[in-house]
C-alpha cells in the first residue's frame, strides 16, 4: 500500500507558495514490536508553521528542507504492537503530514470520541484552548468588569480568548476582516463588539468609540497597524498579551511600526509574548476549565474544515488570506 508525504520543497521567501510544498510516495514499513500504525482522520495547520519553514532562530528548530512537514494531528490506531495502544484507539500529537505513519508512541495523547468530536482535540480541547485559556489568565489577569480587544479574533485562538473573556465578566470587543465574521463574533460568539478593519478608516478612533473607558486587556494575534491602533486607546495598567503577528509572517522586510515605548511608561502597561509550553504544567485544569465549559455551552467554537489530504498545502495558504473560521482542518 502506498502512502502519500508532504515534504518542505524550498524554504520560503514572503508568502509560502504551492511550489515550497512537495508529495512522495512511499511504502508502509512493517510495525516492530513497540510501534503502533497511524492512519491520520484531522490536520491542523496553524499560522506558526509558517515560522518553522524558515531558518531563522526561533522557539522551536525550523522544519529540515526535503523532510515531512509536521503539525498537530489526530489519527486512528489501524494496527498496533504496543500494548499501551490497540487498534481503533484514537489519538493526537505533533505528527508528518502522512496519510500512515508508524509511531513509537512516545508524545501520543489518548482521546475519547464519546466525549467531544475529534476535531476539538486540535482546536477548543488542544493547543488553541490551552493558548487562549492561559495566554488570557496567566498574563492577562483578567478581572469582572474590563474591556478585552482581541485581534484576529475570527480565527481559531481568538474567538476562544473572546468567550473565555465573556465567562468572566469582561466587555469584549474583536477585530476581523470580513462583515461576515463580525456578524458570527457578535451573534453565536457573544461579542459585545466587533469592527471589520478592511472597511474601517481610522482603527484608533473606531476602538475608541466601542470601548469608551479604555482598554484594559488586549490580546494580539495579528500586530502591524491595527496593534498600533490599540495603544492608543489603553488605560493605565493595561495587559497586552502578545500571542502572534500574522499580518508580518510574511513580510521580507523589517516593518515599519510606532514604538510602543511612550504608551507603556505612559500607561503602567505590560507587554509580554508567551508561547503555550511556558505553561505546561496547566496544561490538566485548563483543559478541565475548558472541558466544563463546552459541556456548559459556555463556549462553542468554529471549524473551517476542508477534505482530502491533497488540499492540505492550499488550506494552510489560506490561513493568510483570512480565508478560516475558527480553527482551520483538514480532513482526511
Amino acid at each position: 500500500m502506498t502512502n502519500k508525504t508532504i515534504l518542505l520543497n524550498k524554504r520560503p521567501v514572503g508568502k509560502p507558495q504551492l511550489s515550497d510544498f512537495k508529495f512522495i510516495s512511499t511504502e508502509i514499513e512493517e510495525l516492530i514490536k513497540g510501534e503502533v500504525l497511524l492512519k491520520t482522520t484531522y490536520v491542523s495547520v496553524d499560522p506558526y508553521l509558517r515560522g518553522r519553514m524558515s531558518d531563522a532562530k526561533s522557539y522551536v528548530p525550523p522544519f529540515e528542507l526535503n523532510k515531512p512537514i509536521t503539525s498537530g494531528i489526530v489519527a486512528e490506531v489501524v494496527e498496533s504492537k504496543n500494548k499501551e495502544f490497540k487498534k481503533g484507539d484514537y489519538v493526537s500529537g505533533m505528527l508528518a503530514w502522512k496519510e500512515y505513519q508508524k509511531s513509537n508512541g512516545e508524545g501520543l495523547l489518548k482521546i475519547d470520541a464519546s466525549k467531544a468530536p475529534l476535531s476539538t482535540y486540535l482546536g477548543v480541547l488542544g493547543m488553541t484552548g490551552l493558548t487562549a485559556y492561559l495566554g488570557l489568565t496567566e498574563i492577562g489577569k483578567p478581572k469582572r468588569g474590563e474591556t478585552i480587544v482581541i485581534s484576529g479574533a475570527a480565527g481559531a485562538v481568538g474567538s476562544i480568548v473572546g468567550q473565555i473573556a465573556k465567562n468572566l465578566g469582561c466587555k469584549v470587543i474583536g477585530i476581523a476582516g470580513t462583515d461576515d465574521k463580525v456578524t458570527m463574533l457578535k451573534s453565536s460568539l457573544r461579542f459585545d463588539a466587533a469592527i471589520n478593519y478592511n472597511t474601517t478608516k481610522n482603527m484608533a478612533e473606531a476602538i475608541k468609540e466601542v470601548a469608551p473607558n479604555g482598554v484594559d486587556i488586549y490580546f494580539d494575534n495579528v500586530g502591524g497597524p491595527i496593534s498600533d491602533a490599540v495603544l492608543f486607546n489603553i488605560n493605565k495598567f493595561a495587559r497586552i498579551i502578545i500571542c502572534g503577528a500574522i499580518s508580518i509572517y510574511n513580510n521580507t522586510e523589517l516593518p515599519q511600526s510606532i514604538s510602543v515605548q511612550p504608551f507603556l511608561v505612559k500607561n503602567s502597561a505590560l507587554m509580554q509574548g508567551f508561547i503555550v509550553s511556558n505553561y505546561a504544567e496547566k496544561f490538566p485544569e485548563a483543559i478541565q476549565q475548558l472541558s466544563k465549559w463546552l459541556a456548559a455551552g459556555k463556549i462553542t467554537y468554529a471549524e473551517t474544515v476542508v477534505q482530502g489530504f491533497d488540499k492540505i498545502p492550499q488550506t494552510f495558504l489560506d490561513l493568510f488570506d483570512g480565508k478560516n473560521s475558527g480553527k482551520m482542518l483538514i480532513k482526511i
